[in-house]
């Protein structure tokens, strides 16, 4: 006889008692996810995590006695476990969750506190995939004998040719994508041969504080992007949230295009849209890389940059705190490489500064 399935636990942290409720209702709507305990500051979800010990811990940002950010560090310190940051969408807010991500937060929802326009569905949705991922990660994690299953092939047809100079590095994430970047982004040398765009699944109004935070970190000038911009080698730029982004051709060079069509992707600005418009104005000369995030958008994008005649790259399971993009692109047979995320850099610089960038053999990360 099967054992039940033990239900996700999980500690709601959130001043305002309608949000506790709503974030309740919301969590325990699916029978995988239940609600340990609520706190209603800082202090008491701390006191909480160190003692009831959840899967996962949703932490408001701003509240009074101790804050989220306050809080959060003194749970990664004493009950480490995957904090889901809930924010309202003001600058503070924003900027406050984007330390929340670099001190150890596993992700973040927005929120509009007036609850006016708040599309109630999708934050349920998102919450309860995020919540799932955040427990499987953190058990992924947990010590466990080494698996020994084999990886996800990455297809040989292509890894033979030489791969021309990219003219534009495409880097496309979502879940545990902060996080990763703030880790690799820094690696990359200061002379790039070209220009890096990123797709970065956030909400509006959080890109720009996202940008300002690894600009302080990274060599390469790093930027939220602008609407009609000329890509300038070396420079880093980061999709602006809300609306789709794409790349034109000008020579040997580029610039931005952003637009609100199409408004119908699951994400705004979409990894999709953004590399299909790289494939089609760069071509061979377009370099895609995908890391860790929830679903798959980036699979057509990427896949059309591979037939392209384009590098494509892909992150190792073993380093993606959601191996979900990566995965659909691997299983598609679009991915010339996967490599763990601290070897990507090196890899991409390798790539820009060589006319035959291609390896002589199907590389998957594993030694």
């Amino acid at each position: 006889m099967t054992s039940p399935l033990v239900p996700v636990r999980i500690l709601v942290v959130d001043d305002s008692a309608f949000m506790r409720t709503a974030l309740r209702r919301m969590i325990e709507s699916d029978p995988a996810l239940s609600v340990l305990d609520t706190a209603n500051d800082g202090a008491e979800g701390l006191e909480k995590a160190v003692r009831l010990r959840p899967d996962v811990i949703t932490m408001d940002v701003e509240m009074p006695r101790m804050t989220g950010l306050e809080a959060l560090s003194k749970i990664m310190e004493l009950a480490p476990c995957p904090v889901i940051m809930v924010s309202s969408l003001t600058q503070e807010h924003a900027e406050a969750t984007i330390e929340a991500l670099s001190r150890g937060a596993y992700d973040f929802l927005s929120k509009d506190l007036s609850f006016a326009s708040l599309d109630i569905i999708k934050l349920k949705d998102d919450l309860i995939a995020k919540c799932k991922a955040a427990a499987a990660s953190h058990r992924r994690r947990t010590p466990q004998p080494l698996r020994t299953a084999p990886p996800v092939r990455v297809a040989p047809s292509r890894t033979s040719r030489n791969f021309v100079i990219p003219q534009i590095v495409c880097i496309g994430t979502s879940t545990g994508g902060p996080k990763a970047l703030q880790h690799i982004l820094p690696m990359l040398p200061a002379n790039l041969a070209a220009p890096v765009v990123i797709v970065q699944h956030m909400p509006p109004g959080f890109t720009g504080p996202f940008a300002r935070r690894l600009d302080s970190l990274c060599p390469n000038h790093v930027k939220e992007s602008e609407p009609n911009e000329p890509l300038l080698p070396g420079v880093i730029y980061i999709a602006r949230a809300g609306q789709q982004i794409r790349v034109l051709r000008r020579g040997s060079g580029g610039s931005v295009s952003m637009s609100l069509t199409p408004p119908n992707t699951p994400h705004i600005p979409s990894v999709d849209v953004f590399m299909l418009s790289a494939a089609d104005q760069f071509a061979q000369h377009a370099m895609g890389v995908i890391l860790t995030g929830m679903g798959s958008d980036g699979q057509q994008g990427m896949g059309a940059i591979y037939r392209a005649g384009g590098y494509t790259l892909g992150e190792d399971e073993r380093t993606c705190v959601v191996y979900g993009m990566p995965r659909a692109c691997a299983e598609a047979g679009i991915l010339h490489n996967v490599l763990p995320l601290d070897a990507i850099p090196g890899e991409i610089a390798r790539v820009l500064e060589s006319a035959h960038a291609a390896p002589a053999h199907v590389s998957t990360g594993h030694a």
